[in-house]
């Protein structure tokens, strides 16, 4: 078996492509120990020092490390483990249940959606998630506010999780699209976790506290 490698626009994000199916439809993201425990492939990556992030793609699997460790030390390990996961033909979620509560639910039309709702999962399944997922990522519709700044919000997953350039990606590509296809969209807007919002913010308090300390007294 001969996996490739591609990199991301994120530098702390690699794409590995191992040549057989993965998700095969859908995707499916973790985070943490616990969210992996569905999953015995990503339990075992996320048990190397330094990985934080797991994305399973149709045919790829992005995983995402820290910046304190290196590619050097930790990509063997993941070559490792993924060349031995997927020789050995083992399944990739301990259950079917679990496989289909794993990944996204997200952009499925539904009865209840409007018009303009409908384009927007539309657009974002068939034109959006595709060009995304080249990159290693995915995106996550997460709502629209029909009746007032007519914004859509989505959430950046796999590589595109915390990438400099999601930002970019966001307002030149997806807002574009939408707001040319669909005169209802007047925006998107990227929705953050809580875990995010909270590394953000000490992010930001730490480099106002180094600049204060660099300023000449």
């Amino acid at each position: 078996m001969f996996i490739q490698t591609e990199n991301t626009p994120n530098d702390d994000s690699l794409k590995f492509i191992p040549g057989v199916p993965v998700m095969g439809d859908g995707t499916a993201e973790f985070l943490d120990t616990r969210s992996a425990l569905s999953s015995p492939l990503a339990i075992r990556l996320m048990g190397i020092e330094g990985v934080k992030g797991i994305f399973y793609g149709p045919d790829f699997v992005t995983v995402s490390k820290d910046s304190e460790n290196t590619w050097a030390v930790v990509k063997p390990e993941i070559y490792s483990i993924l060349m031995e996961f997927f020789s050995s033909g083992q399944a990739l979620f301990r259950s079917q249940e679990e496989r289909d509560n794993a990944g996204p639910q997200d952009t499925k039309i539904l009865d209840t959606d409007s018009d303009t709702v409908a384009m927007i999962k539309e657009l974002l399944e068939t034109r959006v998630r595709p060009a995304i997922m080249e990159d290693g990522g995915d995106i996550e519709f997460r709502g629209f506010d029909e009746e007032g700044s007519g914004l859509v919000q989505v959430k950046l997953k796999g590589s595109c999780r915390g990438c400099d350039s999601s930002t970019v990606t966001l307002k030149s590509g997806i807002e574009r699209m939408l707001m040319h296809y669909i005169p209802e969209v007047k925006g998107v807007e990227q929705v953050l976790d809580q875990e995010e919002e909270i590394a953000i913010d000490e992010f930001n308090k730490l480099e106002q506290r180094l600049g204060e300390k660099a300023r000449p007294k």
